[in-house]
């Protein structure tokens, strides 16, 4: 089946993304951090969603890299207790 093409095509596609798209980057790179800390509350509560998951690589830009270091840094500090685990839990 061939692709659809034609001006309605292209407003069908406008109306579904109307929002403005900021290209991702990676902010460790930017910074040039060479490992993450699980210490360094304020930069991992901003990779943790409202219900508590860590938020993907793929919706933060992060790399691969650090965003296998971001993970064991946050896991270690729900372990000790730093972070809670969901958003019903305090910290």
């Amino acid at each position: 089946m061939p692709r659809p093409t034609g001006k309605k095509f292209d407003k069908r596609r406008q109306q579904q993304n109307p929002l403005f798209k900021r290209k991702k980057f990676c902010r460790f790179t930017a910074a040039n951090v060479d490992h993450i800390d699980y210490k360094d509350l304020d930069t991992l509560k901003d990779f943790i969603g409202e219900n508590g998951k860590i938020t993907p690589a793929r919706l933060t830009g992060t790399k691969s890299h650090y965003q296998r270091q971001l993970d064991t840094a946050i896991k270690r500090a729900r372990f000790l207790a730093l972070m809670p685990y969901t958003d019903q839990h305090k910290a």
